[in-house]
């Protein structure tokens, strides 16, 4: 959500701003805006646009917009609707312009303050607040852009990633980083920020990633870093070009991509953390082994899919590892009294490592419950906040994900979280020939899903039967409700049919007054122990002319009937029910949003990282 690229340079930057915004379309935008300085004396082409980039890169075209300094920006709505003026960037009389990632909690006050001070506002925007508060320090005599910028962020209270310039110091743009991700391009005579380094995949390769309270300021010949008013150094690290790798190959969207991409994933993530029959827990860093020894109960904290992820990782924590395991929304976790019994582990899980409120919930974590033993991230992104501020990281290996629905991400988040719950099971009574059953079961596990991919075009077409249903039920049993939570979540989020889903326990509590010929029920029926339940529920909605879309375990025996389609899913150990089974309502979910038309890789009003509260 919200994406920035800024250029110096002795060149034209236009074209570079644009392609970087381009790059950052994954993460959601409903705005985008680009300004460029090239003669200080005619001041800063600002250009904003409602929509996708491609009408940015229209407006440019056609205003023959060019500079060799610039800052440009993909808006997601937070403070004030969508509109070309709350668009960024954002100026101050004409002289100063700025990009924001984040939010700025206390802009109300200083708004009030501007006002009294003779500012006029023109947007509605929390933004606009940084931009007038740095104008201000400049009149007042700190001349420079860096102190003036320094000044306005001692003022400001909540989360941002700033890009600013000044018409009156063309050859610079500082930049800010306070909760939010940003990262500096290094180049030859010239250089760049972004707020992901995709977004500079086509002009560096060499990157700084900015620590939390930096200040830098960036000229086409030098970069310089401060934090907490001192001269700091920064890494600099070089990312292949398949870190910046986007391209669909052979298919229609990212997302199609991404779910067929998943038996690759599931490798990747499970090379070097298991042998033949064995977890090696040493792929959870040195000291993790003692960490471990200490651990007695589990908190986990996500959001979204990255959530129902953890909701699975609780039946395998109590059923392997024979732990206590609590799992929360993270939005909601540091607004409750959170009790935190010795010995508990605070797991924060991710795709981005830049979720707002899960990082908020492992900063609050780190400050006020220092009772955990550790925290430990599971995440996408190596280089991201998450993982840095966590005590340690074991990484999910499903490469770049730029599809907003997360797939490949959620199944190798899975892959991780049963990695944890044998490495804790081992120091609680978890059997050697346990463990290796469990971890051949595993290396198994890719072949699985590559056999699962292969129901595609039996998903397709039983797909068209929702071309006109505006409603849907998804049902589970144990292990398999967090992945109908899933199922319904990808359902809703891409083709925009309403979906929700229940315990099919819970039928007869409520859910059952929706079900008619014009509901469709979506089930998961693995062979478990649960099976002659799941089966009682199904009867229950046939009984009231509901009709069934079944996915089931081939070695049930399941067929289908005028009332219930079923598709059989390859035979599956248990333990991995919950990873296979997701797979097919991925393809549902997929396949209804091409016969609904929708923006399948950006679904409206989502973004792909979600860097607000």
């Amino acid at each position: 959500m919200c994406g920035i690229v800024g250029a110096v340079a002795q060149r034209n930057v236009s074209d570079i701003l644009l392609e970087g915004l381009k790059r950052l379309e994954y993460r959601g935008y409903d705005s985008a805006g680009m300004a460029l300085i090239d003669d200080p004396d005619t001041g800063i082409a600002t250009i904003k646009t409602v929509g996708k980039v491609a009408n940015l890169v229209a407006a440019a075209k056609k205003q023959g917009a060019s500079g060799n300094l610039g800052i440009a920006h993909t808006r997601w709505a937070t403070h004030g609707n969508i509109s070309r003026a709350n668009a960024h960037p954002h100026d101050s009389s004409g002289r100063v312009a700025l990009v924001h990632n984040g939010i700025i909690e206390n802009h109300e006050t200083l708004r009030q303050e501007l006002i009294a001070a003779g500012y006029k506002f023109a947007t509605g925007t929390d933004t606009e607040v940084i931009a007038h508060l740095i104008h201000q320090a400049l009149e007042n005599g700190e001349g420079a852009l860096l102190p003036a910028v320094t000044a306005a962020i001692a003022r400001l209270r909540g989360a941002y990633g700033l890009g600013v310039i000044d018409r009156r110091q063309p050859d610079r743009i500082v930049v800010a980083r306070s909760g939010m991700s940003l990262v500096i391009g290094a180049g030859i005579g010239e250089n760049f920020v972004a707020s992901d380094p995709l977004a500079l995949g086509q002009v560096t390769d060499r990157f700084i990633y900015l620590e939390e309270g930096d200040l830098a300021q960036l000229t086409s010949d030098s970069i310089e870093i401060w934090n907490d008013g001192r001269r700091v150094d920064r890494e600099i690290a070089t990312l292949s070009g398949k870190a910046a790798e986007m391209d669909k190959g052979e298919y229609q969207h990212f997302m199609q991509k991404e779910i067929f991409e998943q038996p690759q994933a599931i490798r990747d993530t499970l090379s070097g953390r298991v042998s033949e029959e064995k977890v090696l827990e040493e792929a959870f860093g040195v000291s993790a082994g003692k960490i471990f020894d200490k651990v007695k109960q589990v908190q986990i904290v996500a959001c979204g899919t990255s959530f129902h992820a953890g909701l699975v990782a609780k039946y395998w924590l109590e059923s392997i590892a024979r732990m206590p395991c609590q799992v929360d929304i993270a939005s909601d976790y540091r607004y409750r009294d959170i009790i935190v019994q010795p010995g508990t582990l605070f797991v924060a899980v991710s795709q981005s490592g830049e979720t707002a409120d899960t990082l908020a919930a492992l900063r609050y974590a780190n400050a006020h419950n220092r009772k955990h033993v550790a925290t430990l991230a599971i995440c996408n992104v190596a280089t991201s906040s998450l993982v840095r501020e966590s005590d340690f990281c074991v990484l999910t290996m499903a490469g770049q994900e730029i599809g907003v629905a997360s797939t490949k991400a959620f199944t190798t988040q899975l892959t991780l979280l049963l990695i944890l719950a044998i490495v804790l099971g081992r120091r609680n009574g978890l059997a050697s020939e346990d463990e290796a059953r469990l971890v051949r079961d595993m290396n198994g596990l890719p072949d699985l899903v590559d056999k699962t991919l292969q129901l595609d075009k039996e998903i397709r077409k039983l797909s068209k039967q929702f071309s006109d249903k505006h409603h849907s039920l998804f049902l589970g049993r144990g292990i398999q409700y967090p992945v109908a939570k899933e199922g319904a979540l990808k359902l809703k989020e891409i083709s925009y049919i309403h979906a929700e889903a229940y315990p099919a326990g819970e039928l007869k509590h409520g859910p059952l007054a929706l079900v008619d010929s014009n509901m469709p029920v979506i089930v998961v029926a693995p062979n478990n122990d649960l099976l002659d339940k799941l089966r009682s529920n199904l009867s229950e909605v046939s009984a009231r002319g509901g009709k069934l879309y079944v996915f089931a375990d081939e070695g049930i025996g399941l067929e289908s009937d005028r009332s219930c389609k079923v598709i059989n899913l390859p035979g599956c150990p248990e333990v991995l029910d919950p990873i296979l089974f997701t797979v097919p309502l991925q393809l549902l979910s997929y396949h209804a949003a091409i016969i609904k038309g929708t923006d399948i890789d950006h679904p409206r009003n989502l973004a792909k990282s979600v860097t607000v509260e």
